[in-house]
């Protein structure tokens, strides 16, 4: 195996599933798209003119936001709340870590922690901000999207006039598609947080050694 596959071989096997399942979901999105069009007497369209509707934008965003406020929201969590016993907390006395003092830089830490200021500030707080920005990129994606399969079905259906963002923003069917994926990111976290108290799983990083007792806190 070379050796960058080997150093890289968590993310190319995460980002290759990834691009898999979005190929697949793609694909049997554009054929269930296409049922729905031939129902209403509509021309079926090619694979990748579907890839443009708003089937499969609103699709596509409207998982990665649920994902990526899960993920920001668990990192600031963590950051500031603790739970006794759980391989996902940092240990409950704990406040900042030692190697969080700008003070214990040396050459080979990042610039800036290096520098100080500003871009200390910001770079402290950057994994959070990186992926609470994509949530909010992809919550506007989920809406564009949604707007657009929204109009488009209520054309198929009715031959309603379309309406703009901000109407579907205020919809009960836009936040409903929210909320189904919010609550089950968040439930998908707590029960990790909660079962790694108690269960482990051998050479895991996200899970406590298995001879640890349970009320250790922190992997």
């Amino acid at each position: 195996m070379p050796r960058w596959i080997r150093d890289n071989a968590l993310a190319v096997a995460m980002l290759g599933a990834f691009l898999v399942f979005l190929l697949l979901q793609s694909i049997f999105g554009w054929q269930t798209h296409n049922e729905e069009l031939t129902e209403f007497g509509a021309a079926p369209l090619s694979w990748p003119a579907y890839l443009t509707t708003g089937h499969f934008v609103e699709a596509v965003f409207e998982n990665w936001e649920s994902e990526f406020l899960q993920m920001g929201g668990y990192v600031l969590l963590t950051a500031y709340l603790v739970q006794r016993g759980s391989a996902e907390s940092k240990p409950v006395d704990q406040t900042d870590r030692p190697e969080d003092d700008e003070r214990r830089a040396t050459p080979q830490s990042p610039w800036p922690a290096r520098t100080g200021g500003l871009p200390l500030v910001v770079y402290r707080n950057s994994l959070s901000i990186a992926l609470l920005l994509i949530f909010a990129g992809s919550f506007v994606g989920h809406l564009l999207g949604g707007t657009a399969a929204y109009n488009k079905e209520q054309a198929l259906q009715s031959g309603a006039p379309p309406i703009g963002v901000w109407d579907f923003l205020g919809t009960s069917d836009f936040w409903f598609q929210s909320m189904q994926n919010w609550q089950s990111e968040f439930l998908a976290v707590g029960a990790l947080i909660l079962l790694s108290i108690v269960l482990r799983q051998h050479a895991s990083p996200e899970s406590k050694p298995v001879t640890v007792a349970h009320a250790e806190t922190g992997a």
